[in-house]
């Protein structure tokens, strides 16, 4: 519905800007975060691990998931769908943290999120491969390392020192698109353009099949994003027409290119399972951010959630080759599901620590090192202008 609150009143010809929603008592818990954008995070983080350790046949398991987990891994080869969960998330949660600061700040704050606790999880998980060597995880040469470590290495052409990183490129090039509005300052009329053109432009790159456009604007992963920014603009200034057509018609093209990505999650798992739960489960993931927006999870605002995203981000970046390093390595000391409870757990306690000595920290200091060097760039940048 529309906002009938008062808007202040712009030049003839312009149309007003939405005003923002009235704050719903709860809505962003007790450090202005939403607590249930938290918890999703964690539920996309732990169904990737699930698709990783019960469904994914990555050979570390002596004999094939289906026999070794009957009843866990047919919900377990739906995991992958974590990843477009994540993808809708960002699309909310950057379009929030980017309102009202500039491009210099925007690109701060995503320098110092990830890439602290990424350069920990490429050497810890390059260490592990190398000390525990097997048939399961390729030991990365020096020089892929080296590359790894600048997240660059997919538009490189360098294998990823683990495979979950493909979708940090993903999200640098959504980051890089979005800056483009940050830039100009954000607005609704911006965002709603924004979301408007990309998903334009990209349909127009898929249907041209050049693979520099397709590079840039992502027309198999887009979708997902410009439906987190929608969602996000419903919680701001409340949901109209507009949002709910960009929210529903990134729903119908979003199930279009699932058709595709579930039939190369089969051919990684090495089974099929059936199809129908895939667009099922993308529908109740915008039926989730959809409560969000609307404030229809107020109520969650549990502390522990702050707790469980900060440690999402860290968990996605090691559990993979580790894993499956440690399960290869621990085969029949355990039995199977008792060694991934185990594991699982060891995970999140890992994730935890990674989040508390070495993420934190790090990004405190990475962060005062930029804002000391771009001070530095502008006074040199005002010298040189006053002669």
């Amino acid at each position: 519905m529309h906002s009938t609150l008062p808007v202040q009143q712009e030049p003839p010809g312009q149309r007003p800007e939405p005003a923002p929603a009235p704050p719903r008592a709860g809505a962003a818990g007790r450090s202005g975060r939403l607590a249930a954008l938290d918890g999703l995070r964690l539920c996309a983080a732990l169904m990737v691990v699930a698709y990783h350790y019960l469904a994914f046949d990555s050979g570390a398991w002596p004999r094939p998931t289906a026999e070794l987990f009957p009843l866990a891994h047919v919900p377990a080869s739906y995991g992958w769908l974590g990843v477009q969960l994540f993808f809708l998330i960002s699309g909310f949660v950057i379009c929030m943290s980017s309102w009202g600061r500039s491009v210099g700040d925007f690109a701060l704050s995503r320098v110092t999120r990830l890439y602290p606790a990424y350069w920990f999880a490429v050497l810890a998980v390059s260490l592990v491969v190398s000390l525990w060597p097997s048939p399961v995880n390729a030991v990365p040469a020096l020089r892929t390392v080296v590359v790894n470590l600048t997240m660059l290495q997919d538009p490189l052409g360098v294998d990823p020192v683990d495979g979950v990183y493909w979708t940090l490129w993903v999200e640098m090039r959504f980051y890089l698109l979005f800056a483009l509005v940050v830039r100009k300052g954000l607005t609704y009329r911006r965002a709603v353009a924004f979301c408007a053109a990309w998903g334009f432009a990209a349909v127009l790159a898929e249907a041209s099949g050049d693979r520099a456009l397709a590079v840039v604007l992502m027309p198999h992963e887009c979708w997902y994003f410009i439906a987190g920014i929608a969602f996000y603009l419903m919680h701001r200034f409340r949901p109209d027409p507009v949002l709910w057509l960009i929210t529903g018609g990134c729903l119908v093209l979003g199930q279009h290119e699932l058709v595709r990505t579930h039939v190369r999650a089969e051919r990684y798992m090495g089974h099929h399972v059936p199809h129908w739960p895939t667009p099922l489960l993308l529908a109740l993931f915008f039926l989730l951010l959809a409560a969000v927006a609307l404030g229809r999870t107020r109520r969650v605002d549990w502390r522990w959630l702050s707790t469980a995203g900060a440690l999402t981000y860290p968990l996605y970046l090691i559990h993979e080759r580790i894993g499956w390093a440690v399960i290869h390595k621990a085969d029949g000391w355990l039995p199977p599901l008792v060694l991934v409870a185990v594991l699982v757990a060891a995970m999140l306690l890992t994730a935890w620590l990674v989040h508390r000595l070495v993420e934190r920290p790090l990004a405190r200091r990475l962060g005062r090192g930029l804002q000391r060097a771009t001070a530095r760039a502008r006074t040199a940048e005002r010298e040189v202008r006053t002669g």
